[in-house]
């Protein structure tokens, strides 16, 4: 197989990535057959998977889409995986083509694949870094040279925090960001529930157990918590097709299967 531009040496192609099979879900074009293979797996035992994330990335193109047009030019994106079709630079550059947007994830393969396919944008960046570390992130050199704390930033917690472990205190890394960026900032935040949810899903939850991204999941009052100091705006906490669509025919008749909520707030 001919190794493509954004898949740099020293990836191993013949080993699935969790990032790569992230992008095979919703559509993107950075991913291989092994990946695919996978993915196929995974949804047998989890039918709604790929509708859920395929929710969740379309939750993130109207919330940056809603948050450029409110005038926010600086975004940070913790847990971004691979910044696959529709990502948040494409996604803020339709608005403002100065917009400047740091990628942050934990998995060095979509790290490595994010570096290539960003390189020779001075409009963003990608660091190796962990959702549990907010402190690390802020201090970046990398998100300080592009991002200004002293102006409002938008802070994308989409689909990552159900990866924090309770002991590693989400809450209190949320915490940390909130109190390190200006008021008039954003945070953003979708996250996988057991509220209404099916037998498979909750067993597919254990299955997760056994590797090394499990999937926590909480209720709405536990993922409403983390909003605590911020201000939601309108629809409020709520299941990803009902967060502002774009047409009513987006939403279809079960919204609440996507598995999981997506709420925007502003800090005051």
């Amino acid at each position: 197989m001919t190794r493509p531009s954004w898949a740099p040496e020293g990836i191993d192609l013949d080993r699935p990535s969790a990032s790569r099979v992230y992008d095979y879900f919703v559509g993107g074009m950075h991913n291989f057959e092994i990946d695919r293979v996978l993915a196929q797996q995974i949804a047998a035992f989890t039918p709604n998977i790929a509708e859920t994330m395929r929710a969740n990335r379309e939750l993130l193109r109207r919330c940056v889409r809603f948050l450029a047009e409110t005038g926010i030019d600086q975004f940070l994106d913790i847990g971004s995986g691979i910044p696959t079709v529709g990502n948040v630079h494409e996604v803020a550059h339709a608005v403002d083509p100065s917009a400047r947007v740091v990628y942050v994830d934990i998995d060095p393969v979509a790290v490595a694949h994010s570096s290539a396919i960003l390189d020779g944008d001075p409009n963003t960046a990608v660091i190796h870094a962990d959702a549990a570390e907010p402190a690390r992130i802020l201090a970046d050199p990398q998100v300080r040279a592009l991002i200004d704390f002293e102006k409002p930033v938008a802070v994308l917690l989409l689909g990552v925090l159900h990866f924090v472990a309770d002991e590693a205190d989400p809450a209190g890394c949320v915490a940390v960001l909130r109190d390190a960026v200006a008021p008039g900032s954003y945070l953003a935040i979708t996250h996988a529930t057991a509220d209404g949810q099916p037998a498979e899903v909750l067993e597919a939850q254990k299955l997760s157990g056994r590797t090394s991204t499990e999937i926590v999941l909480r209720t709405h009052d536990e993922i409403a918590a983390y909003f605590d100091g911020w201000s939601l705006v309108e629809p409020g906490l709520v299941h990803l097709p009902l967060w502002r669509p774009e047409n009513p025919s987006d939403v279809g008749e079960n919204a609440w299967e996507s598995g999981a909520y997506g709420g925007v707030a502003r800090k005051i």
